[in-house]
């Protein structure tokens, strides 16, 4: 059972939805930053033998 800080915080996102029609936009820098990241990551990773056996191993999963 998630804890009172939890629900807390989903009610302050709700709030935030419902009062800011812009939270897309804003939300938008971030969500792609991390994309790009993960990209770069399993890219990097792909350069060695034992990462794209791990990389294999996640697809599968």
């Amino acid at each position: 059972m998630r804890d009172k800080s939890h629900i807390e915080q989903v009610e302050r996102w709700a709030e935030n939805v419902k009062n800011n029609p812009n939270w897309k936009q804003q939300l938008k820098p971030f969500l792609d930053a991390q994309i790009i990241m993960a990209r770069r990551f399993y890219n990097k990773l792909a350069q060695t033998p034992e990462g794209r056996e791990k990389i294999k191993l996640l697809r599968n999963i």
